[in-house]
Parts: C-alpha cells; structure tokens; sequence
C-alpha cells in the first residue's frame, strides 16, 4: 500500500508538468503529492511493510517531484541572484555529503534528519505561501534551514557507524 501512495505521488507530479504554474490544478495535485510524501512513510511502518525498495522508491519520487517543481516554478518565479548562490552552495554541501558517504560507507547515504524533514516541510509550503509572503523572506527561511540541514546530514554521514562491531 505505501508503494502505491509512493507511485501516486510519482503520477501527480508527472501530470503537474502539463499544467500551468500556480494554476488550480497545479496547487491540487501538488498538494496530493505533497500529502503522499507525508504519508507513504507511516503507512509502510504501520503496516510493517517498510522495505529498502520502499525507501528508494520514496527518494527516487521526492526527486521526481522537486525536479518537476523546478522545471515549472523558475520560470515563473522573480528569484535573486544571491538566492541562486545559497541554492548552489546547498546543493554543493549535499554533494560533498553523497561523495564523503559513498566513500566513507560505500553507499549512497542520506539521512533523514528532523531538520531534513523541516526543511522539506518550508520548502513545500512555499509555493502555497507566494501571493500572502514575499519570495525573498520565504526563500530565506528555507535555505537557512536547508543550510543547517546539510551541515548536520554531512556531520551524521561522516560520524556514523555502520556496524557497531567495527571500529
């Protein structure tokens, strides 16, 4: 059941890419998606299905989903320079965290952190919030917090242990 909420959101935001931005039925099945992002996790737990599968599926949705909302909300959107910059360093701090993880751990490592979920939660609402808050002042809660995110991913990649014989 988790998985097909997972494919759900997959669907949603693969049909948002045929809708014009900020449209009603742009905002319907973005918040769909988004809702199927927070459910699909405690359905799987509740049910006791959580699998590897599952979670990867989930990753390879919320990226499905972001990507889309990227191609769709950056034309349209009035975004600073210095906004492009922080998203760049952002996404360079989560870069360095994939490679010292795969490195450290031989895996592909993302934690999913409270701040990671935080940040996730902002960035959502922040398209919902464009006609009530200016972008600037969004934009700058999200990555503040998607800056602290990072950090505190990396820092748990790079201290954790795998197996608690070693080391």
């Amino acid at each position: 059941m988790a998985n097909i909420i997972t494919v759900i959101r997959i669907l949603c935001s693969i049909a948002i890419l045929f809708c014009p931005p900020l449209s009603a039925p742009f905002y319907v099945l973005y918040i769909i998606a988004g809702f199927t992002d927070m459910i699909d996790g405690t359905v799987a737990r509740k049910t006791g299905t959580a699998s590897g599968f599952g979670a990867k599926l989930d990753t390879v949705a919320d990226f499905i989903f972001a990507a889309v909302c990227f191609i769709k909300l950056i034309p349209v959107l009035d975004i600073p320079i210095w906004l492009y910059i922080w998203i760049a360093i952002i996404a360079l701090i989560k870069i360095i965290n994939i490679i010292s993880g795969y490195v450290m751990h031989k895996e592909l490592a993302a934690e999913h952190t409270v701040m990671n979920k935080v940040t996730g939660f902002l960035l959502f609402i922040l398209p919902l919030t464009l006609t009530i808050i200016d972008l600037k002042y969004s934009a700058a809660a999200v990555s503040a917090a998607a800056t602290f995110a990072a950090i505190q991913e990396g820092h748990y990649i790079r201290t954790r242990k795998r197996d608690n014989n070693k080391d």
